[in-house]
């Protein structure tokens, strides 16, 4: 019994450490990647045509702090940290912006939150950046336009389903990379660089960090080709290659504006597919372990008979184990579907809301079900 306590215990742990991280949806992945490589080509022209760095406020930080000690010491004026302070202080104002316009962290398609705004406000701050250098050849008020922009696009996801994410450059996404990788390679050191040796818990944490691996490195390969792209581009095109980023987050801004309420049902219908396809290859992969199970107690209550006790303990605990999980898996099931025939209920309730607005009527018996559908509170 103590044997079948342990294994419990163990498939407990590694069940907790596979649900610190689910890998995202693959809409969200290539919307991360796409804002990489929109912000590797908006820092490469930046720095090429401005003189700055944009994309992150690190560097700019340390100019201060160099600012500071060259006026300290009479070797610049206080034009150095101040041109610094400006590019902060846009990329501040950027991310507040987008406070003020998203207040999850996570990418909600559909909500209340204005990702289509946010997107149409980067794309006219990166044409607000050519324009002034164009005509007035402002590079440091353009810099800020551009280090605004960048602002506002990195504060749009910063985490996403366990894993911190950030668009617009690639300290922290290289430190999680490398740190990610240290520890894959330490739990395979430890057994020999042998996957057969690992145990169901170390099989569930290198899941976890390959699924990390999997956002993570594209999302500084996609910055890199950006960076790429985006040199390239100046070199031809000059400032005006930012145009390129404004074009493609200005199209994607407008056009979310325009079919959000069509992308949030479609983006739903795709969710609960995909939901809905995890639970039977889950219920399918537990129903053949439980078989499997049933059928090695049964062969060893035939061969061992009275010597297999302890055996066959462990082996009922298991069987039981797994007769809880399939179980709690179909209520999840049931759970989803209700879920989702709400949701959708919510949706026809908020156009036939919308439509009522727009032509100044209200529908007394949409609002009478509405409120009769709401959940009573008993005192």
């Amino acid at each position: 019994m103590r044997a079948g306590s342990n294994c419990t215990e163990m498939y407990m742990k590694a069940d907790k450490t596979r649900k610190t991280f689910q890998r995202p949806a693959w809409w969200v992945l290539a919307f991360g990647w796409f804002l990489a490589a929109c912000a590797g080509i908006v820092n490469a022209v930046s720095f090429r045509s401005f003189g700055h760095f944009v994309s992150h406020a690190t560097g700019s930080t340390t100019s201060i702090a160099l600012g500071i000690e060259g006026v300290s010491h009479g070797r610049h004026g206080w034009e150095q940290p101040a041109d610094a302070a400006k590019l902060l202080a846009s990329f501040l104002v950027g991310a507040f912006a987008c406070g003020l316009l998203i207040d999850k962290n996570q990418v909600h398609i559909g909500g209340k939150a204005l990702y289509g705004a946010a997107l149409v406000g980067n794309a006219l701050l990166l044409i607000a950046a050519v324009g002034l250098y164009d005509a007035a050849g402002d590079a440091m008020l353009s810099a800020c336009c551009a280090a605004c922009a960048c602002g506002l696009q990195n504060a749009m996801c910063t985490s996403h389903f366990g894993a911190v994410v950030r668009t617009t450059h690639v300290t922290g996404t290289l430190t999680d990379i490398g740190s990610t990788a240290g520890r894959m390679a330490m739990i395979f050191l430890r057994k020999g660089c042998r996957r057969s040796r690992l145990n169901v818990l170390e099989r569930a944490e290198i899941g976890v960090d390959a699924r990390k691996m999997l956002v993570l490195a594209p999302m500084w390969l996609s910055f890199l080709l950006g960076s790429v792209a985006g040199a390239f581009l100046q070199n031809h095109v000059r400032v005006y290659a930012l145009l390129l980023p404004a074009l493609l987050t200005g199209s994607l801004g407008l056009t979310y504006m325009l079919f959000r309420q069509r992308l949030k049902e479609q983006f739903k219908k795709m969710e609960q597919s995909r939901l809905r396809k995890e639970v039977d290859e889950i219920n399918e992969t537990l129903s053949r372990a439980q078989s499997f199970v049933h059928d090695v107690r049964r062969t060893r209550s035939q061969t061992n008979g009275s010597h297999g006790i302890i055996e066959d303990g462990a082996v009922e605990d298991l069987e039981e184990e797994f007769g809880h999980m399939l179980e709690t898996m179909h209520q999840v099931e049931a759970e989803l579907e209700d879920m989702y025939k709400r949701n959708l209920r919510e949706s026809d309730a908020d156009a036939v809301a919308g439509r009522n607005r727009d032509d100044g009527s209200f529908d007394i018996e949409a609002g009478a079900a509405s409120a009769a559908q709401r959940p009573k509170v008993s005192a």
